[in-house]
Order: structure tokens, then C-alpha cells, then sequence
């Protein structure tokens, strides 16, 4: 039995379909610097007057992607508003149910805790402070 070399083709073929395969995984991968943004402040964000929560209510501050609630006058409680199912932004508030657009998962908005999946984990904590009238959230506050 004689063996030949494969055809040009062939490896060709063999060649162009390893360097996709390479690229899919480059491009799957989560390393890098153009992952998402952290869940959770990295650093101290100014929200704005504490008076724009309402008392027994939340607002949702979407840009910086953190809700507040205040259960009782004067307190303050605060959580990422980024799902924990597919790290979506969540879209509103509405009647103490804190929504997310993309898979219909439900949130506590004085707790955080998941009220409807898909999401499994409730929402992280935020640190939270009223300091001279206005809100600050993140590391430090």
C-alpha cells in the first residue's frame, strides 16, 4: 500500500476551518477589557437629592445602574440593577416589584430577593448614604 499526501484542498480546508474555530473562541471568551461593566459601583456615585425616593418606595437610577428604596423615612437601601439570571439592566419599579425587560425575572425592591425567575440570586447590595440632602452609593458610602 502506497499512502499520498492528502490533497491541497484538503488541508486547505483543514486550515481555514482551525483558524474559525480559533476566532469563535477568542471571541466567546470573557477576558479582555471589553467585557460588561461590574454589577456593582466600583466607586462612589452621586445620585442626586435623597427626596427623589419616595418614602415606602424605590427609584431606579438606570444610567448608574443601582435602585434605591426607602422603607421608613430617613433609611435608605440599595442594590445593583443589573439582573443576576443574563445581566440585563432592569427597566422599572412597579408596585414594590422591581422588573427586568429581558427575561421577566421579578425583584423585592426593599430587599433585593428574587420574587420571580429566571434569576436565582437576588440583586447585591449596594452601599448607600444620605449625606447633606443628597444620595451616594458605592464603596465608602
Amino acid at each position: 500500500m502506497s499512502s499520498q499526501p492528502p490533497a491541497r484542498r484538503t488541508v486547505l480546508r483543514g486550515v481555514a476551518l482551525a483558524g474559525a474555530a480559533g476566532l469563535g473562541a477568542a471571541a466567546c471568551s470573557g477576558g479582555g477589557s471589553g467585557g460588561k461593566p461590574p454589577a456593582t459601583p466600583t466607586a462612589p456615585v452621586d445620585l442626586g437629592a435623597a427626596s427623589a425616593v419616595p418614602v415606602g418606595g424605590a427609584k431606579l437610577y438606570r444610567e448608574k445602574r443601582v435602585v434605591v428604596a426607602q422603607p421608613a423615612k430617613g433609611q435608605y437601601k440599595a442594590f445593583s440593577a443589573v439582573c443576576t439570571h443574563a445581566g440585563c439592566v432592569v427597566d422599572k419599579i412597579e408596585d414594590g416589584k422591581i422588573n427586568c425587560p429581558c427575561h421577566g425575572s421579578q425583584f423585592d425592591a426593599e430587599t433585593g430577593k428574587v420574587l420571580r425567575g429566571p434569576a436565582g440570586a437576588p440583586l447585591p447590595a449596594v452601599p448607600v448614604k444620605a449625606e447633606g440632602g443628597k444620595l451616594v452609593a458605592g464603596p465608602d458610602a
